[in-house]
């Protein structure tokens, strides 16, 4: 051993026990090591920032952005929406769809933000079956695990080892090569996950003191909401047709017209009503009515309105993507202060209509209108997100108190799911068919997602995980200097060495056992970074092809189930699960070993050595 590779080992070693150690963050390590390593003049320092410009490094950058506009347009929602809808109350069922789901997309964006994702959709499933998190937040993270294996662009450890092979000269991947073997393994932790969910914890315990963030519908059962609203269509005939709002006065009978259903080309969407919108025959209105039943009834034969069920949520929380709902104060410095909620005119002047009143914590039934308000109030108000958001900033006569969980889950952009899945379609399609470099089709999906408005710049560089990239670009000069200083060679002679004459199925397997290992205490992608290039001069020293090293590479990197701490993916899952480190311990290690056999059986038969 020379004395550069010495230096370089003592520098790779000590990255991976600060990397272990988590101190400093593993980006910071990365950065210091680009700084350090061209002090032994193994490599420069223009060599060192090379990974900057790698086309992996932006091909990573632009899918984080193509993933961000799925999350806006409320793709990976919908998925979730009908996930809850078809597993009904099947556990079984709704274990077997989570994982094909989350893996379904995990497969063509990031596994983490996938995760992020599904958290709040399986915490809302627990809620609504009865469910323990515990049994399901472990199959979502080993799902989001899968799916880096069913595509090139699905996980980061993919595309640093197709990035290898063709630095080698190699052809490289194809956007498909992965499916087979990821489809496999899917199926097997499908089947491995409904068996061994017995040996998960069976409840999730709430943080001592925790105070739950409330929803629109807790806010109608304590307010009294639930038959105020009403959902009417307007017949022919009927004596609002042609009619202003502005004209009927229907605020001072205590009623609310809260928006219009228009239909859309994908479903109906809510439309802000104003002072001179003009209402038609065949329109859907959406009302909050305070009136005693037969008053209601009464209505409805006066206006010749049709009344229509309700969504299944109640009072329009259906519609909460344009509609939501605020808690507010009365300060003591407002001009409210002694007017009653009618002279109030919170509608005119805000665009807000006032649900309920709370004098501290008793709720008013009756007579709201007419209710005078006082310092210290509470009011419940509904609108448009829009309405809601600006009262926050520009208006000083009432102080936001709360929102509801709901405005965390607005989507920005949720008209524009058909765009972006257009966006994807097309920008998979020029990957697979080899049209354009793999990096320009990711360009042109960017691109696109901007021009169509499912992102915007600000939300495109908030996307990216600038902590993995510099991580990868950190890592990268490592497997430069390894070569340069004949590191490479030596490991790779090391393993055929301890191999020793063995067919090169044992090769791949000792090749898999050491990625996974170092995936224990290091991030895969630096793994990948680290091992690729081992594999591929083992395989060139056996005179084999290099695609299965390569692929068993890229599949021990992503097999990182063993610890909470091997993935992000798996530390997402900790707090909502409930787990402890020895929980992963027990599920995780004997599916790697599963993984492991059948990725054994199936690399040399897919891809012939």
């Amino acid at each position: 051993m020379n004395t550069n590779l010495a230096l370089v080992l003592l520098l790779l070693a000590t990255a991976i026990v600060m990397f272990m150690a988590n101190r400093p963050r593993m980006d910071a390590v990365a950065l210091l090591m680009i700084v350090i390593m061209p002090f032994t003049g193994v490599i420069t320092i223009d060599e060192a920032l090379a990974g900057f410009s790698d086309p992996s490094i932006v091909l990573i950058a632009g899918l984080f952005v193509i993933g961000e506009g799925l999350v806006r347009t409320g793709v990976a929602r919908r998925l979730g929406d009908w996930l809850n809808k078809t597993a009904g109350s099947s556990e079984t069922r709704m274990l077997a769809l989570l994982m094909l789901a989350v893996s379904g997309l995990g497969a063509f964006m990031s596994s983490t933000a996938v995760v992020a994702i599904f958290i709040p959709v399986v915490l809302r499933i627990c809620q609504n079956t009865g469910a323990a998190p515990s049994q399901l937040m472990m199959p979502l993270s080993f799902a989001a695990l899968i799916s880096g294996m069913l595509t090139l662009v699905a996980t980061a450890p993919n595309l640093v080892v197709n990035a290898e092979l063709i630095r080698q000269g190699e052809a490289g991947f194809g956007f498909f090569s992965f499916t087979p073997f990821g489809l496999a393994f899917l199926a097997l932790g499908i089947a491995y996950m409904l068996f061994a969910r017995r040996f998960l914890p069976v409840s999730a315990k709430r943080v001592n003191g925790e105070r739950r963030q409330p929803n629109m519908l807790d806010w109608v059962t304590q307010y009294g909401l639930t038959d105020r609203a009403l959902r009417v269509r307007v017949l022919i005939g009927s004596p609002l047709v042609g009619k202003r709002l502005e004209e009927l006065s229907l605020r001072d009978s205590g009623v609310n017209l809260l928006a219009i259903e228009l239909p859309g080309r994908f479903g109906s969407e809510a439309i802000r009503p104003n002072a001179r919108t003009e209402l038609a025959a065949g329109q859907i209105l959406l009302l909050d009515v305070i009136a005693p039943p037969t008053e209601i009834n009464r209505m409805l034969n006066d206006y010749k309105v049709e009344r229509l069920p309700l969504g299944d949520c109640g009072y329009f929380t259906d519609r909460s993507q344009e509609i939501g709902m605020v808690e507010v104060i009365v300060p003591a410095e407002s001009k409210l202060i002694g007017s009653s909620v009618l002279q109030a005119r919170v509608r005119s002047e805000m665009g807000l209509t006032v649900l309920g009143l709370r004098h501290g914590g008793k709720v008013v039934r009756q007579g709201l209108l007419d209710e005078t308000l006082k310092v210290g109030d509470t009011l419940l108000l509904t609108g448009f997100w829009s309405d809601i958001r600006k009262l926050r900033s520009e208006f000083s006569d009432l102080v936001v108190l709360n929102l509801p969980t709901e405005h965390k889950e607005v989507l920005p952009a949720a008209n524009l799911a058909p765009q972006a899945l257009t966006v994807l379609a097309l920008t998979v399609g020029m990957m697979v068919s080899g049209v354009v470099p793999n990096v320009h089709a990711v360009l042109i999906g960017c691109l696109l997602m901007g021009l169509l408005r499912c992102v915007d710049f600000n939300s495109a560089y908030a996307s990216i995980n600038w902590k993995s990239l510099v991580l990868i670009v950190g890592m990268l000069p490592f497997s430069l200097a390894l070569k340069r200083t004949g590191g490479v060679d030596l490991a790779a002679d090391a393993v055929t060495h301890f191999a020793g004459e063995t067919s090169p199925r044992v090769l791949l397997a000792l090749l898999f056992v050491i990625t996974a290992a170092l995936g224990l205490f290091i991030s895969n992608t630096a793994t990948a970074v680290l091992m690729a290039p081992v594999a591929l001069a083992v395989a060139k020293d056996v005179g084999a092809s290099p695609y299965p090293f390569a692929m068993i590479i890229a599949i021990a990197a992503s097999a990182a189930f063993m610890t909470p701490v091997s993935s992000p993916v798996n530390t997402l899952v900790v707090g909502p699960g409930n787990y402890g480190f020895g929980d992963f311990l027990k599920i995780g290690v004997p599916f790697t070993v599963i993984v492991m056999l059948a990725a054994l059986a199936l690399v040399p038969w897919l891809l012939r050595f």
